[in-house]
């Protein structure tokens, strides 16, 4: 949402309109799920993806109409082939409702509401993006549901993206954060992959020399700090994914045993398996339970059989990816949105 709202800006300051075409309900298959966005100009899409194939292509069409009509739209689509006016041809067999949300280039409040919400995205706060289905006025709200900008609807906020009547009730997509403790070869092709994915790497060692935050510069911090006591300089939270490839065995022993001692969303941990026996057995001494000594994944990341920085990079992406859809299902939570 960020790069989207990013570009509407810059079309606003270019002077030309936009619409702002996004997934508002689905039933059965669909490419992607209620919140997906893409941005569409008078050239065509220019931002995001609602799933490519004919459905984009067919939104993206309508797009343009609703830019030389100046206005926005519902729309309801058939991913089948029953050869029905709505129908695409498709065999996902599901539907999906769109809405084409028509965007003045001097639109003042949609300029304060996109304002607002980058830079609530780029500190990653938590709140709601609001669109009506009658192409009104938006509102921005807070992380506890009370209106930044325009109006908030009635209630509470839902815990996911969904349709509240003629409201679309959109969360602003914080990514969830990944605490890397070691700074080497591995960080530092990993934390550049993470922003890629919607995650926020922080990196954590003890030798200034390698906390060096002009190494990572996509990083939301760089941090030197003691392994023996991570408290001191940073809070693991709940909702932390924890990646451990420090220096050494007993730095890694060090920054596990404090991670399993609290609950964190994930802990994956780089090393051969005489180095996992060791540092198992170690945990067991210290009075970890084997839950949570089976709880860790090591030696870490997907089995592709990675042998670069790169490639152990691309592979620990991959277990997260898979991890936080698995936390998503759990919450009842589409996996395939933005």
């Amino acid at each position: 949402m960020y790069s989207l709202l990013s570009r509407l800006l810059h079309e606003m300051e270019e002077r030309r309109p936009a619409v702002l075409v996004s997934i508002a309900a689905e039933n059965g298959s669909a490419p992607r799920g209620v919140g997906s966005q893409m941005l569409v100009n008078e050239t065509g899409r220019i931002s995001g993806t609602i799933g490519g194939g004919r459905l984009e292509k067919r939104s993206e069409e309508t797009a343009l109409a609703l830019i030389a009509e100046r206005r926005s739209l519902m729309k309801h689509f058939g991913l089948d082939l029953s050869g029905g006016p709505d129908s695409l041809g498709m065999a996902c067999g599901g539907d999906v409702t769109v809405l084409f949300q028509f965007i003045p280039w001097d639109d003042g409040a949609w300029w304060e509401l996109a304002c607002a919400a980058t830079e609530a995205l780029r500190e990653n706060r938590p709140g709601w993006l609001v669109l009506r289905t009658d192409g009104g006025t938006p509102a921005l709200l807070d992380g506890t549901g009370a209106a930044v900008l325009g109006t908030a609807p009635a209630g509470a906020p839902p815990v996911r993206a969904a349709l509240l009547g003629d409201r679309l009730c959109l969360p602003l997509p914080v990514g969830a954060r990944v605490v890397i403790f070691g700074a080497g070869h591995i960080a530092r092709a990993l934390a550049p992959l993470l922003r890629t994915i919607n995650f926020r790497p922080v990196v954590f060692d003890d030798r200034p020399e390698y906390a060096d935050p002009a190494a990572f510069p996509e990083a939301e911090a760089v941090i030197c700090g003691d392994f023996r006591n991570i408290q001191a300089s940073i809070d693991v939270t709940p909702e932390d994914y924890v990646v451990i490839m420090t220096s050494g065995h007993l730095h890694d022993l060090e920054a596990e045993e404090q991670m399993l001692r609290r609950k964190t969303a994930y802990v994956g941990v780089i090393g051969s398996r005489s180095k996992i026996a060791y540092v198992s057995q170690r945990l067991r001494e210290a009075g970890i339970s084997e839950d949570a000594i089976a709880s860790v994944h090591t030696p870490i990341g997907t089995p592709i059989r990675a042998v670069t920085p790169e490639e152990i990079a691309v592979s620990i992406a991959g277990e997260l990816i898979y991890e936080r859809a698995c936390r998503r299902d759990a919450a009842g939570e589409k996996a395939s949105k933005e």
